[in-house]
């Protein structure tokens, strides 16, 4: 049999999973001739150059658009995310709600022990015109600054999420399995009867609708803007797919628990790329890792995937010229379209599969979202009453979350099972998966369960347990919008303790007011943005121009809207991540409206099935195109969807209740 070569273009979390499941995988057919065997070659491209371990050195740590930043660079000071942060984590249960393969992966790399919770306040600070507030304290005698329709500004921003799916979902109707979600994409309508002065109406297909046009509709100027500041993310009301935003935005999912890993989430990718390594030099598998290095152009030939390569230092001249029996693209929509412009002008004879106009159509079925982050570390944690003292508008970051997990381990410790039995039970108030802002409120809906009073040495017992130190955030409509508290997470306790903060968690439009304090007031800009690939090279040291914007900001949203700058410390290290440059051009991805997302995410994976009479092996693996936009599980899920219908590789998990990507 002929040596096979194999290429997969992105060392991100797409790329690091084709990798590993090409090598770990089962097969699911006795002979099967794509499965990589003793002599063959697996090639790993990297566009940038991760940090990966003391061999493979880097400029920053793994994982694409997942960034973790340790205070000077040192693995063993506190850390903050720039990028992706956390996953939902998943019980194992066959209907259990959160991200399967993040979950799975993590317990096959022997992860699991360093799973920690990344769960957010009951009660977050708000600041939205001018008025800081908590989301405990919007109340009809206390509402929001804004003049809603039907007077929304009582209520959490977050309800405007409801009124908009209640015009086809509702607390206790619609869609709740993945498969049913799937369906409901493409069949999703208006099922109520919509008011005359409404530009949509009953029957109207949600997937043809976009979301900010519908919740627009719904809701009135006042009371979309009140959703579009209070939620923090500006990504969730901008115009997807109206279908695909209900899902993406639905709040009726209890028991969802979110956790991150404790060295940081770009550790995941640290192990995978080890476990790479480790299972081709055990199965006799070449593996060529090519750093600093991007796909050109790449072409269909009778010989195979024909492709050119460049580098960091000339990227716009030919370095390479290679053939690959199957090429994966685990690239974002930007990366994908320079090479598809590369390929159209290319004078090697070949299929152009990435230019076909259905190709193109499907490639563009996403919007590209900007995102920019900027982290500061501190001495002391300011932000959170403390002995010491406390800002006028100090964050809540202690809450109570019991989990599952939590009843086993309460189990363990002989806490009575007729009690754990009806903390399970309970609906009124829910207390599995449900967030308490205070011990005394957690209590009170435990001993109404249980019928009893607790000892206080049962008391202290279970609240140990589900107490948990939240990272916030606090949300703002001013530019810095979001903030998320890591404080401090060393792993060492040698030394003075450091405090960080995700100072500014931006997207959409936001992203450019921070882009012109890079330079500060007396610099003039040389770099063209099509050729700074930052994100590549890692957090970049802020201005102090930026970091005296940063300073005002969390003032005004913790100190109240007068406060001077002053009021917040200098910090002691502050670097920001532009995910809008190059070679991502967006934090995230979401679906347009007026596209078949099941038939996009079958389609776009292996693009020649687009293209009349063409069969090639070139496949697009990535978050992008996936049911889980925004996140490592999409990125995975892609991949592995791939993996199994065309390289016969059996399932990683079993997907009765959990298709990878839409089933067709």
């Amino acid at each position: 049999m002929t040596k096979k070569t194999y290429s997969i273009f992105g060392a991100g979390a797409a790329g690091l999973y084709t990798a590993w499941r090409l090598l770990d995988g089962k097969s699911k057919q006795e002979k099967n001739q794509k499965m990589l065997v003793k002599g063959d070659v697996l090639e790993l491209y990297d566009w940038g150059k991760y940090d990966f371990s003391k061999k493979n050195t880097g400029t920053r740590e793994p994982g694409a658009r997942v960034c973790t930043w340790h205070y000077k660079d040192d693995k063993n000071n506190s850390y903050l995310e720039l990028g992706g942060m956390r996953y939902l984590y998943w019980d194992g249960t066959p209907k259990g709600p959160g991200h399967r393969l993040v979950t799975k992966v993590i317990e096959k790399l022997d992860l699991k022990k360093d799973s920690i919770p990344f769960n957010e306040s009951g009660d977050p600070l708000l600041s939205l015109r001018s008025k800081n507030m908590y989301i405990s304290d919007v109340t009809s005698k206390q509402p929001a600054p804004y003049f809603a329709n039907n007077y929304a500004q009582d209520a959490p921003p977050d309800d405007g999420f409801t009124t908009t799916q209640s015009v086809a979902i509702t607390q206790t109707t619609g869609p709740t399995t993945r498969r049913e979600w799937c369906k409901f994409y493409d069949e999703g309508r208006i099922n109520i009867d919509m008011p005359d002065s409404s530009i949509y109406q009953k029957g109207d297909l949600l997937k043809e609708i976009g979301y900010w046009n519908l919740s627009y509709d719904m809701l009135g100027q006042e009371g979309f803007s009140y959703l579009a500041d209070g939620n923090g993310y500006s990504s969730n009301v901008v115009n997807s797919n109206s279908a695909q935003s209900f899902n993406v935005n639905d709040e009726f999912l209890p028991g969802t628990e979110y956790k991150t890993l404790i060295k940081g989430y770009s550790s995941l990718f640290d192990s995978l790329f080890e476990k790479v390594e480790k299972l081709a030099k055990e199965k006799g598998i070449t593996l060529n890792y090519f750093p600093n290095t991007r796909l050109r152009s790449i072409l269909y030939t009778k010989s195979g995937v024909h492709f050119t390569t460049a580098t960091r230092q000339d990227p716009d001249t030919l370095a390479e010229s290679k053939i690959c029996h199957a090429a994966f693209l685990a690239m974002s929509r930007a990366a994908i379209e320079l090479v598809a412009q590369a390929s159209r002008y290319s004078d090697k004879e070949g299929l152009d599969i990435l230019n076909h106009e259905k190709v193109q159509l499907y490639l563009e079925s996403v919007l590209m979202e900007p995102s920019y982050k900027v982290g500061m570390f501190f001495k002391t944690p300011w932000w959170r009453e403390t002995l010491d003292g406390s800002p006028t508008y100090p964050a809540k970051l202690t809450s109570y979350f019991l989990t599952q997990e939590g009843i086993a381990k309460l189990n363990k410790e002989h806490f009575p099972s007729k009690y754990l039995k009806e903390i399970e039970k309970a609906k009124n108030p829910l207390i599995i998966g449900n967030t308490f802002n205070d011990k005394a409120s957690f209590i009170a809906a435990v001993e109404s369960a249980i019928q009893d009073r607790l000892t206080f040495k049962k008391e202290k017992q279970i609240s140990t347990i589900a107490e948990l130190d939240t990272i916030g955030p606090s949300i703002t409509d001013m530019p810095i919008r979001q903030v998320v508290y890591f404080g401090d997470n060393a792993r060492s306790e040698k030394g003075d303790k450091v405090y960080g903060i995700l100072a500014s968690y931006d997207d959409i439009q936001y992203a450019t007011f921070w882009k012109a304090l890079e330079l500060g007031p007396n610099k003039t800009r040389k770099i063209p943005e099509s050729r700074d690939c930052q994100p590549l090279e890692g957090p970049r040291e802020a201005t102090p121009i930026m970091v005296k914007m940063l300073r005002s900001q969390l003032a005004s949203l913790h100190f109240g809207p007068q406060a001077d700058y002053s009021y917040v410390p200098e910090p002691l290290e502050t670097r920001y991540m532009d995910w809008s440059l190059p070679p991502f051009n967006a934090g995230y991805h979401a679906y347009k409206s007026h596209y078949d997302l099941g038939d996009v995410q079958q389609k776009i994976r292996k693009p020649s099935q687009l293209v009349p009479k063409t069969d090639c092996e070139i496949f697009i693996v990535g978050e992008a195109y996936s049911n889980d936009q925004a996140w490592v599980e999409g990125a995975f899920c892609t991949a592995e969807s791939v993996l199994n219908d065309f390289f016969g590789i059996e399932p990683i998990i079993d997907e009765k209740y959990y298709p990878f990507i839409c089933p067709k």
